[in-house]
């Protein structure tokens, strides 16, 4: 039976709003429970997380064309109306009266009441040009960027006060835009040109990093599946953001190397440091959920590895036997995620400021803890995918004034989707003095 994609949208948003669950989660549960031809799981994707991505806005929309009180609205009539008016918004291919019609059945499922009211704010919309005066950005900046980006004010206000304002709007519309899918070559098996090659010979068109040498940029898919393309599961290469695979690929190492990855999951940085180990030494990949651990396990044996130690243990616990051991050390702290706001878009409204300063407890802590393992002469590497001095640089600076043997190796690095094209991402390299 031919599935309606725009109500199993509707149900998949309806979810995430019942249970407050990541979108991902609930798409990929969903994809998994039916047969959905892949056009069907693009449209609903694009439908699914164009809302989230714009929810502010179109909530904003909703309350200026509803004569019904926000909050009075069932809560499925107000996901129907945002998937209507992101349709009329932001898909220019979608005919208005697709995008009407449509909406007005899945309202009539509810209740038959809802189908004129939901007619009535859509129909609205389109004789307004599509266009809902916003505030004024002169005289409510934040309300405005909030507004017209979909982003909470507290982290407008957080962004302008550590990045300023032109810059926190270039970033905003730089996480608006559709991230480019990056490889990263396993070149303990292959190299670059060669997959680039086999990826050209399937359709893809994929360019290689001009700053990484392992990294790939995909720049069509063409319909294919990362995962079902030929040397996929043959272990050639691995999904791997480019910001993520700095962390190795602008680090030394020497064969015979002890790592540690105390935050490991899914593998990314574990696996690169062990194809640079040219599968010599060890690499230690803890993390605590079994689930996690064996998708590390899985990317370990997929890439042909088998220098990987993988483990379930507690970063925030010292781990006595490891003292003074690796020549190492990777600390991936559990973040805030602010870094992967276009990929994850519903992480912008799952956070808050006390739960910024809950995590930075708990990052000056795993910090600590793993400096211990570091030998002398040995490395301590800190990274995050947020995009938060609170959890970058003040941990760093806090760390270094209290444990006066280690010195940056380098100036930290930060990458801006506005600036680097990748996610955002934040790197320091420390030294333990001999």
């Amino acid at each position: 039976m031919k599935i309606n994609a725009r109500k199993l949208a509707l149900r998949i948003l309806d979810e995430i709003s019942e249970n407050r669950e990541f979108s991902h989660i609930v798409l990929n549960r969903t994809f998994d429970s039916y047969e959905i031809e892949s056009i069907d799981r693009r449209f609903i994707s694009q439908i699914v997380l164009g809302v989230l991505e714009n929810q502010i806005r179109l909530d904003y929309y909703i309350r200026k064309l509803s004569s019904l009180r926000f909050g009075r609205i069932d809560q499925s009539v107000i996901n129907i109306l945002r998937m209507g008016l992101y349709q009329l918004s932001d898909m220019d291919k979608i005919p208005e009266s697709a995008a009407v019609n449509e909406a007005v059945k899945l309202a009539k499922a509810i209740s038959p009441k809802y189908g004129g009211f939901v007619n009535g704010i859509l129909r609205q919309f389109i004789r307004l040009n599509k266009q809902v005066e916003l505030p004024n950005k002169n005289k409510h900046i934040v309300t405005y960027l909030s507004i017209a980006y979909s982003y909470p004010e507290w982290l407008i206000s957080l962004w302008i006060d550590q990045y300023g304002i032109s810059f926190t709007e270039a970033l905003l519309v730089a996480n608006h835009k559709i991230p480019e899918l990056s490889l990263r070559v396993n070149t303990f098996k292959t190299d670059r040109e060669t997959v680039i090659k086999n990826l050209e010979n399937q359709g893809v068109i994929a360019i290689s990093s001009e700053h990484l040498d392992e990294g790939i940029i995909i720049k069509s898919m063409n319909g294919n599946s990362v995962k079902q393309l030929n040397g996929y599961e043959a272990g050639d290469f691995i999904i791997q953001d480019l910001s993520s695979m700095a962390v190795a690929s602008h680090t030394d190492v020497n064969n015979g190397n002890l790592i540690i990855d105390v935050c490991a999951a899914p593998g990314g940085k574990s696996t690169h440091f062990a194809q640079k180990l040219k599968n010599t030494g060890c690499v230690i990949s803890r993390d605590l959920q079994e689930d996690k651990l064996e998708k590390i396990r899985d990317n370990f044996a997929r890439l042909g590895l088998s220098n990987g130690r993988i483990e379930s243990y507690d970063a925030s616990i010292l781990d006595e036997s490891l003292v003074d051991q690796a020549d190492i050390v990777v600390v991936d702290a559990p973040c805030s995620g602010l870094g992967i706001i276009r990929r994850k878009p519903d992480i912008k409204y799952n956070k808050t400021p006390e739960g910024l300063k809950e995590l930075e407890v708990i990052q000056a802590k795993i910090l600590d803890v793993s400096s211990k393992y570091v030998k002398p002469g040995g490395k301590l590497i800190y990274s995050t995918c947020t995009l938060n001095k609170g959890e970058n640089e003040d941990i760093v600076d806090a760390f270094l004034r209290s444990n006066p043997s280690f010195v940056l190796e380098f100036t930290p690095e930060t990458f801006f989707p506005n600036q680097h094209g990748s996610d955002g991402f934040f790197i320091a390299r420390l030294i333990r003095r001999s």
